[in-house]
């Protein structure tokens, strides 16, 4: 992990003059004087209001998932599956999987682990991720054959269903006990019973202000050390606390004082005032960092036209976008693939205008083409993660000098995240656009990334229907070598590019910043605050 520390003279000076905005954060998080020494306080990116892990891929509902429930499988530092609550064999024919759950798996309730929930919670999942879907068309049958057993039969070989179902991201297959599996996947669960290494506290849980986890006393980690998402996950806290503080300068300074121990995001242009602290430090959590993305609704007009969807594309500056989204170039780069620059499957066909400053000219011309009518552009834009602010508010006037009416709608990111299910047409609730943000990692493969989902209404929000986009992604399951899904990976771009399945609007990374007393902190994708200590 790559740490930065700094000086900086006029940090006392900050802090002073930020008091008054401390005593709003304290209110927030409770008096100090009330928390226990191992509690570690932490603001994330975003508040938490939606804890269903299966009905949203938005990352704060991801990242209270990784705190209270378990996996069977998980990736280590190299990106490989290794057992997490199951070990697996495979028959020779590729066709059958069986998974053993470890000894010692109880859920939160006391009640053991059991294959027939894994089963539940896969079929559950299986419905709304996308790699979910493409192993169930080639599913005999997914069956608990006893306690500990659970068999995955396939009608043909699928290489990657080992990789797909321990990805760490998007819609990771979270086991949760049967009963609350069997909850359909288009409903909100609504009990949050795991078997990860900390209880959620519901009593605790003001949505959108503070949630606190406790130390699960009867969780048994795995004995490997822990590397990455793998391995054992061996709590050394008795708290952690998630406080909302929407202010970033109010949470720096928060930090500052003493009064929490970690932001999961900082605010590259609030970097400064971190320097010349000895007792915090800030860091880069992932080395290719994240791509920020738009988003389509294929449902309603005027995106359900390909020559508007074309149009917008044209009309969008990644430079202009990531320049006013980060700010400082050391922390972005524009890039046009659709898996992200530095990864295997990276090719950038069909993206100049995106990189090269947009062309209003051409999507002018587009626009008259398709016939559009001033049909208003419905655009959600997050007023309350800092990382999500700035991309609507480019890209209205980027579509505004391009012809579209738009009508930018300002919400927080919670609202949004329950809003963009909504397939309600843009003036009775729905929406035509929003923007969003994904690690490398969970797009750098057509078999994770969810946007690349043509199946309508079983799609990733947006609800493309596109027959072609699923037929190249099992033309990648059946490519035998790296060279042959390189080819199809690049046929895939193309399509995107020509299709607008989404917009890439370049790669930038967000820095995380902890007092330095909290120590061991996993180097992963995912912030965890299982191996962590406070010393």
């Amino acid at each position: 992990m790559t740490l930065h520390s700094f000086r900086s003279k006029g940090a006392s000076r900050v802090r002073s003059l930020m008091a008054g905005a401390l005593m709003a954060s304290t209110a927030l998080v409770g008096a100090s004087a009330a928390w226990a020494e191992t509690t570690i306080t932490a603001v994330m990116h975003s508040g938490l209001r939606v804890l269903d892990p299966v009905i949203t891929t938005a990352h704060i509902t991801r990242n209270h998932a990784y705190m209270i429930y378990d996996v069977l499988v998980a990736l280590d530092s190299e990106f490989k599956p290794q057992p997490q609550m199951a070990d697996w064999t495979v028959s020779d024919d590729g066709k059958v999987y069986t998974f053993t759950l470890r000894d010692g798996l109880k859920f939160h309730d006391g009640a053991a682990v059991t294959a027939a929930d894994a089963e539940a919670s896969l079929k559950r999942w299986a419905q709304k991720d996308s790699g979910g879907q493409l192993i169930m068309d080639r599913t005999e049958s997914l069956t608990a054959t006893d306690d500990k057993t659970l068999v995955w039969t396939l009608t043909e070989p699928f290489a990657p269903l080992l990789d797909t179902i321990a990805k760490q991201s998007a819609l990771p297959p979270f086991i949760m006990p049967a009963r609350v599996a069997a909850t359909p996947a288009d409903t909100a669960i609504t009990e949050h019973v795991g078997s990860g290494p900390f209880k959620f506290v519901e009593a605790e849980f003001q949505p959108g202000v503070s949630v606190t986890y406790v130390k699960n006393e009867d969780y048994v980690p795995r004995d490997e050390p822990a590397d990455n998402m793998a391995g054992g996950k061996v709590v050394h806290v008795d708290k952690v606390v998630w406080a909302t503080m929407p202010d970033a300068s109010t949470s720096i300074n928060a930090l500052l004082g003493n009064e929490i121990d970690y932001i999961e995001s900082v605010q590259v242009d609030l970097l400064p005032l971190l320097e010349g602290d000895p007792d915090v430090v800030f860091e880069k959590r992932e080395p290719l960092g994240y791509q920020t993305i738009g988003r389509m609704n294929f449902k309603h007009p005027p995106f359900d036209n390909v020559k508007v969807r074309q149009a917008a594309m044209m009309a969008l500056d990644q430079e202009a976008v990531l320049a006013a989204l980060i700010g400082n170039p050391e922390y972005y780069s524009t890039c046009g693939a659709i898996f992200g620059c530095g990864t295997p499957l990276a090719d950038a066909t069909g993206s100049d205008s995106l990189t090269s400053g947009g062309d209003i000219e051409a999507a002018k011309a587009l626009l008259e083409e398709a016939g559009y009518d001033g049909t208003p552009i419905v655009l959600m834009a997050p007023t309350d993660v800092v990382t999500l602010a700035a991309q609507p508010v480019v890209a209205a006037q980027s579509l505004r000098n391009a012809g579209f009416n738009v009508d930018m709608q300002p919400m927080d990111w919670q609202t949004l995240v329950t809003r963009r299910a909504s397939q309600n047409a843009p003036a009775d609730g729905g929406w035509n656009i929003f923007f969003t943000n994904w690690l490398v990692p969970e797009i750098s493969s057509p078999l994770i990334s969810p946007m690349l989902n043509g199946r309508g209404d079983g799609a990733w929000f947006g609800w493309p229907e596109d027959a072609r986009i699923e037929e190249l992604k099992e033309a990648f399951i059946d490519a035998g070598t790296p060279e042959e899904q390189l080819a199809v990976a690049k046929d895939i771009q193309a399509h995107n590019m020509e299709q607008v399945l989404y917009i890439p609007l370049g790669q930038y990374v967000s820095p995380q910043a902890r007092r330095a007393n909290i120590t061991d902190m996993i180097p992963a994708p995912v912030p965890v605050f299982w191996n962590v200590k406070k010393e």
